[in-house]
């Protein structure tokens, strides 16, 4: 019997516009994303470089850009977070223990929260024992140790926790833990729909 549930963030209850920001970036001078730019997002996403330093790797690029262009092609990816979610997201709360882990960096969750306000991110994150975000751990999923960090921290049993996340490299690494999981497929499932899959 699942007590437990760990939740990531990006696309299973705030929506990414992943395509509007590639497009930004290519009116911006970027020919194509690259490997640099990924090991880049992956480094500021475990916190390991500062804001400056992602964003001047980003300009390397895109030279004929300025540092806030940039910066506001990066935030174009986050798009509405739907208030039928976190009434869902309340509901669950009173029933089991809830943990969000999120692959995230400082400049997305700083524009979350200016976009959403503090009435909202505040029950938003109230639904939590604990939020969790990689720029802050230091580690970032699908990492072995980012999970074993939340089971051991809240002794939580791998049986009785499901995680919820929309890539697959994410929940296999969970599941090779013996998590139970949820691959929720973007555009054909939503996060709404947890009751129907029979895992609870």
């Amino acid at each position: 019997m699942i007590n437990t549930i760990i939740f990531d963030f990006g696309d299973i209850f705030i929506n990414l516009d992943k395509k509007t920001t590639m497009d930004g970036f290519k009116n911006l001078g970027l020919k194509e994303w690259n490997e640099d730019l990924d090991q880049l997002n992956i480094q500021f996403e475990k916190g390991n470089i500062s804001r400056n330093e992602f964003l001047a790797g980003f300009q390397k690029h895109m030279p004929n850009a300025s540092i806030e262009e940039i910066q506001d092609v990066w935030n174009t990816i986050l798009a509405d977070f739907p208030l039928y979610r976190l009434e869902f997201l309340q509901m669950l709360s009173k029933k089991y223990r809830l943990f969000l882990l999120s692959n995230t960096d400082s400049i997305h969750i700083e524009t979350f929260e200016q976009r959403v306000g503090s009435s909202f991110y505040g029950d938003f994150y109230q639904c939590f024992e604990k939020v969790y975000f990689s720029f802050e751990m230091g580690m970032r999923k699908p990492d072995a140790e980012i999970y074993q960090a939340l089971l051991n921290q809240h002794e939580l049993q791998p049986k009785r926790t499901l995680f919820v996340d929309d890539k697959k490299e994410n929940t296999d690494a969970a599941a090779a833990l013996g998590i139970q999981v949820w691959n929720l497929q973007v555009g054909k499932e939503d996060v709404v729909d947890l009751f129907e899959k029979n895992i609870l």
